[in-house]
């Protein structure tokens, strides 16, 4: 992925000398404007600003004319009734946060994000005495911008075209294919030594290995080295695997949990079942929120108002790569007790937030519990870690036909930056526990 600098354009919103208008007549733009720009730059990383003061419809032509050179925008309102002003940037068809300065631009920001939200424009509002706030709006810029920098590595034997094609215009992601075969031959050229010591690492770590044997575990590891491998080759961000049609089918050597187990603890994103909505989901709040998603298949039980979410494939640092790590056990896979994967032991008592994007109708699902206990369960999936939360609001809102079974995990309270997020991506939210 590459790391160019984010380009964000700040727009002033002001009136002439001598006009009568909040925040008062010949108020000083140019000192407030210098007070924001100093603040953002002070606390935003990687982004590049540039700064307009606009008080004339052709200021705003001017603009427009530059919005290729940006990755968003910020609409600051620090004073004047230019609503028309904001209205134009908001339909610029660009990224846009719109921030009200309190008792300066109140009025043409109530107008402005009310026409963005009654059109569906890609536009954030921030109404907040904290500029923390809008600064973490802006950030979202730079999310966005890695997005379109990165890779996706799809192992299938089937063509994924219409999906890729919907990622490549919502999210500017590239998406490419790879064939069983392929990701074999990658697999026989890996050095045995070098994957014994990922296979002594793993059992030195765990709790306990309970089905598994070392021959199995080394079988992971080498897919593991084939993967990195191929991900160092092609610049690959994030790979995701028909683990379960290819494995079953015998043209898979081994699972693929162990790998994205490792992938996933070191800041990369590995994700099961070619599932690309959760993919995309994962590699989006890895950006956002630097920590690996849970991909799971909920299990909702009304009776205990818990959701568990469960799944063979596991992170153990949920805080990231340089966060606390929790215990594991080193299990087979649960529906043919083949193979090896994780069983993870999270940490409980936490709050963490649920997400999955609908790629092909461009929508996100999102809804937060806190995590209450490990189950520890024979049937389905090895880990099964529960949040309490509304268990029958969940049942009643899941849209099955829409978000399908998985939905990605996150620890931490990620609802209002992940649905700002979506806003500006021109995603529809669905939150499943409101």
């Amino acid at each position: 992925m590459g790391k160019e600098t984010t380009k964000v354009k700040v727009i002033f919103t002001t009136s002439k000398p001598g006009i009568s208008t909040w925040p008062y007549i010949n108020y000083d733009y140019q000192k407030r404007a210098n007070e924001i720009m100093e603040t953002l730059r002070e606390n935003s990383e990687n982004i590049e600003f540039s700064e307009s003061l606009i008080s004339s419809r052709e200021d705003v032509e001017n603009i427009l004319r530059e919005k290729n050179e940006y990755d968003g925008y910020l609409v600051s309102m620090i004073g004047g009734m230019w609503t028309e002003v904001a209205e134009k940037i908001a339909k610029i068809g660009r990224p846009v946060v719109l921030a009200d300065d309190l008792y300066a631009g109140s009025g043409g920001f109530l107008r402005t994000f009310s026409l963005a939200k009654r059109e569906k424009l890609p536009l954030v509002g921030i109404a907040s005495s904290n500029f923390q706030d809008t600064i973490d709006a802006v950030k979202l810029f730079s999310v966005i911008k890695k997005m379109k920098e990165s890779k996706i590595l799809v192992i299938r034997n089937s063509e994924v075209d219409k999906i890729t094609s919907e990622i490549k215009e919502t999210f500017g992601t590239e998406v490419i294919r790879m064939n069983s075969q392929e990701l074999n031959s990658y697999y026989e050229k890996t050095n045995i030594k070098e994957a014994e010591k990922w296979k002594d690492k793993w059992i030195k770590e765990a709790l306990e290995v309970v089905e598994p044997t070392e021959d199995e575990i080394l079988k992971s590891a080498r897919l593991y080295l084939a993967l990195k491998k191929i991900m160092e080759e092609k610049k690959i961000d994030a790979v995701t695997i028909d683990c379960l049609g290819l494995y079953y089918s015998d043209k898979l050597i081994a699972y693929p949990c162990l790998s994205f187990f490792q992938l996933n603890n070191e800041g990369s994103t590995g994700v099961c079942e070619a599932d690309l909505d959760s993919t995309i989901t994962q590699l989006m709040i890895r950006y956002l929120a630097e920590r690996p998603g849970y991909v799971s298949d909920p299990v909702i039980d009304t009776a205990s108002n818990q959701i568990i979410y469960a799944h063979c494939v596991a992170t153990n640092r949920v805080y990231g790569t340089n966060g606390l790590a929790n215990s594991y056990l080193i299990r087979s896979h649960s529906e043919d007790r083949k193979g090896a994967c994780i069983q993870s032991l999270m940490p409980l008592g936490k709050i963490v937030t649920s997400i999955k994007v609908n790629i092909m109708e461009k929508a996100l699902s999102i809804h937060q519990g806190k995590t209450v206990a490990n189950i520890n369960e024979d049937k389905a999936c090895r880990t099964k870690l529960a949040a309490e939360l509304n268990a029958r609001k969940i049942l009643n809102n899941y849209h099955f036909e829409k978000f399908s079974w998985h939905r990605v995990t996150f620890y931490g309270d990620w609802r209002e930056k992940v649905i700002n997020l979506a806003h500006l991506l021109g995603l529809e939210v669905f939150e499943e526990d409101k």
